[in-house]
Order: structure tokens, then sequence, then C-alpha cells
């Protein structure tokens, strides 16, 4: 499988890249310990117009500077001061879009991912249990091995380590479900609009 490169983030269309990235494969390697999973739901966020993106009205702060790079680059935050999120920012320079990670089905480094998340050897898990390692924002950065100090990372340089690459897995437009996005009440007329993406047939999808 190959990681994927600079075109594929820097399209002007986020909600096209959130769609895309279902299917391919989120990778990490710390101290050479890999672990994987492919996506299986995302949500889209666009400055300036978005009321539930961090950079709405392209307001920059330290945190969300990052948001503000050429596409390709990783956007990490602590959230409630408990759960730390990983995004992809997307698009070219100062447009401000990223894609919230929101679940991935685990195919590498199941054991490191239990470890992590503090929960017993992955043979021994329930079909919940194994669900829950990794659905949900919170859960998979955890298991990813993601922290907010790693913000800025690129996803493209070959000695980075964290990725997206290819797979095998192959879907078409009625394979992917849309809705609102979760969590983001605060954000008025916004938070109907339906930018978060998923796969239909998938276990590994909040429900």
């Amino acid at each position: 499988m190959r990681r994927l490169g600079t075109d594929f983030y820097l399209r002007e269309d986020v909600l096209s890249v959130a769609k895309d990235l279902l299917g391919k494969v989120l990778v990490t390697s710390f101290d050479g310990q890999r672990t994987a999973g492919i996506i299986t739901e995302v949500e889209a966020y666009r400055a300036p117009e978005d009321r539930a993106c961090h950079a709405y009205g392209n307001r920059r702060t330290a945190r969300t500077e990052v948001m503000f790079r050429p596409g390709g680059c990783a956007y990490i935050y602590l959230c409630y001061g408990l759960h730390h999120l990983f995004n992809i920012v997307t698009g070219p320079e100062g447009m401000a879009h990223a894609v919230l990670i929101r679940a991935i089905e685990p195919i590498e480094g199941h054991e490191l991912m239990c470890q992590r998340r503090k929960y017993a050897a992955w043979k021994s898990l329930s079909l919940k249990q194994r669900i829950a390692l990794t659905t949900g924002p919170g859960a998979l950065a955890q298991a990813l091995g993601f922290h907010a100090n790693q913000s800025g990372q690129s996803l493209i340089d070959p000695s980075s380590p964290m990725w997206v690459e290819t797979s095998e897995v192959l879907l078409r437009d009625g394979d992917i479900a849309q809705g609102p996005r979760i969590g983001v009440e605060y954000a008025g007329e916004c938070a109907k609009w339906e930018w978060r993406f998923w796969i239909k047939h998938s276990l590994f999808v909040r429900r």
C-alpha cells in the first residue's frame, strides 16, 4: 500500500476529501510499534462559514494556526481536558479545512491498542468491546497513540510516524451514509449540515 500524497490533501472540497478518506488506512508507528485501522467514520469542518469549525470566521489562535497550513498535516487537540482528537488538515494554505477521524476498524497492532486503552487482550474481548476500542474520536486517538503535542506533524513526509495509506477497500456512493455531525449543537444552523460520513456496512461506527 502507498502513503497518500500532497495531491490528495490539497483539494479544496473538504467534503470530497472526507468521503474519500473512508476505507483508507490510518497508520501510526511510534517507537517502531505500528498500529493501523481502516477509516470508517469522519466529519468535515470548513472555515470561514462553518460555526462548528475551530477556525470559524478565519479565527487564528495558537491552537488553530496549524489549520491554516497546506493540507496533509495533523491537527490534534485536547477536548474537554480529557480526550485527544485527531484531524487531518486539507485544502491549500490559508483555507483552514479539516476532517475529524471518528472511528477505525483495527487491522494491525491490536494488542498495543488494547494496552493503550487499558483493555484486556484482544482475543478475550467481546464483539461489543472490540467495537468500542476504536469507535469514537477519543477512543481511536488513544488507541493509535495520538497526543496534542504531535499537532502539526506531516502525514506526507516519509519520515513521519503517522500517515494514511491506500487500501483494497473499494467503496461506491451507495456504501457511504451521511448525516449531521455529532456534538455541535452550539453551531446553530451549521449543526444541521450533513457533513458526517460513514461506511454503511461497518460495525465500527457510532450508531
